[in-house]
Order: C-alpha cells, then structure tokens, then sequence
C-alpha cells in the first residue's frame, strides 16, 4: 500500500502541498508575527508593509497573521463533520444493507429525500434555525453529507453480503456483529476513505461559502470564507486582501481532490494496473 502511493505522484505531490497546511493549522498560534485581532487604524488596507507583507485588512489587522489562523476552523470544522457524516452514514448504510426490510426502505428513502436538496441550500436552512458557529457547523455539514456515506456503504454492503465468505460465515452461526464488523466492514472501507477525501474538500468549501454569507465561524475568528466575504467592498483599494484567501483556499481544495482521485487509483482494483 505505502509503496503504491509513493509511486502515485499525485499521491506525492498533494501530499506535499497539505502536509505543510496541517502543521501550519497545528502551530499556527505560535508562529503567527502579529495579533490577529489587534487593530491598527493607520495602516488600512495596506497592500503590503515591511511588518505586514501580505497587506493589512479594513480595520489595519494583519493578513498574513487571519490567514495562518484562518487554516484551523476549516480544517475542524471539515474533518469533524466529516467523521461525523462518516459514522453516521456507514451505520445507515450498513444495517439497511445486511438486514434488508422496512428499515431498509425507512433509511434509503430519507437518504433520498436529502440527498435531492442541494447542500448549500439545506445548509443554509439548517443554520438559519441553529445560529452560527463552529460547533453547529460540524453537525450541520456533518447532516449534510452522511447521505453520500450511506449510500455508498448500503450499495458495498449487498455486493459483499452476498459473497462466500460471509454465507459461510452464517451457517456457521456467527454473531451479527461478528459478520457486520468482522467480514462486511473491513471490505467495504476502500471507497469509503476515498469519499471521506472527497467531502473533507467539500466541506471545506461549504464551510467558506457560508462563512462568506456571514453565517459560518462567528467573527472576530478569522477563517478564510469569511476573509473572501469582507474583502469584497475593498477589492479596488487593496484588490490582494481578496486574492489572499481566494488563493489559499483553492490550492487547498485542489490539493485534497487530487489527494482523493489519486487514492481511488491505489485503492480500486478496477483502476489500478499496476
């Protein structure tokens, strides 16, 4: 497996551009040159200074400082939800799967029903009713995607439950839990970590889309959605306080998809002829 991945240079080279973005969000209060909330009136939207080189936003707070802090509300809230949506999604999907019947019916039609709701407006809907904020993000965007995850644990489900093995394993009279966690579980977790690279990158953007509306992380917080978002009105006076945030949060974005596709190569059998 490790060697697979090493001879993947998209594997490599996504590695390379998030490994330095997850030790940036780690150390980031002990490396950031100034206070990010500490305001400085005479130095607005500075395109860039000796001691601000990355510029300075409308109120004279440091850029380059939002941005180093900006890394970690959306990497929890990302990987939070996205454990979240991991858990319940895969319980979901897997009962539905084994046991089959009017449970099965019940949670695959509510896995629908959500998953025909576009995700940024069921977001918005949800946080509408529950207020802002990192915590409430993780739930939400956590809801909002185990419906990907149950799908794709009940479809691997049938397809191995129906496997040799597992029969055997049934007239031999093992437990439930034995076959669901023992023989199912361990089979099916090949696409599911490629759909956990895949919605970490999605709620990453969800998060900064609504973080960009004003209804993600609560201000003074610094994250880089709601950086892009109160940019817009001074773009023709400091036009690099946008591209900042926008730059950071695309090459991240881009980093963690590459990092998926090219884990579906190592991963899926089908795809991989090496």
């Amino acid at each position: 497996m490790l060697k697979k991945c090493i001879r993947n240079k998209t594997f490599v080279l996504s590695f390379i551009v998030l490994l330095p973005i997850l030790i940036i969000a780690t150390i980031g209060p002990w490396i950031i040159p100034h206070d990010p909330l500490e305001i400085h009136p005479d130095n607005v939207l500075k395109s860039t200074l000796p001691e601000y080189p990355f510029g300075t936003d409308e109120f004279g707070r440091d850029i380059l400082s939002r941005l180093i802090l900006g890394i970690r509300p959306s990497l929890i809230v990302a990987i939070g939800s996205t454990l979240l949506a991991f858990s319940i999604g895969l319980l979901l999907g897997i009962l539905s799967g084994y046991f089959r019947g009017i449970a099965e019916k019940i949670i695959m039609r509510a896995v629908d029903i959500l998953l025909c709701f576009p995700p940024i407006l069921l977001a918005l809907m949800v946080v509408g009713f529950w207020g802002a904020g990192i915590k409430n993000l993780i739930i939400i965007i956590g809801i909002v995607y185990a419906p990907h995850f149950a799908r794709i644990s009940y479809s691997s489900t049938l397809q191995i439950k129906q496997q040799e093995y597992v029969e055997s394993e049934l007239s031999l009279g093992a437990s439930h839990t034995r076959i669901l966690f023992g023989c199912i579980l361990p089979n099916i977790m090949s696409p599911l970590i490629i759909q956990i690279s895949l919605t970490i990158a999605a709620a990453i953007l969800l998060e900064s889309g609504l973080s960009f509306l004003g209804l993600g992380v609560v201000p003074p917080e610094p994250s880089w959605g709601q950086m892009i978002g109160q940019s817009r009105g001074y773009i023709s006076l400091n036009p690099m306080y946008a591209v900042w945030p926008s730059l950071c949060l695309g090459i991240t974005i881009l980093a963690i998809n590459l990092l998926g596709d090219s884990l579906r190569d190592i991963l899926d059998p089908k795809l991989n002829r090496s």
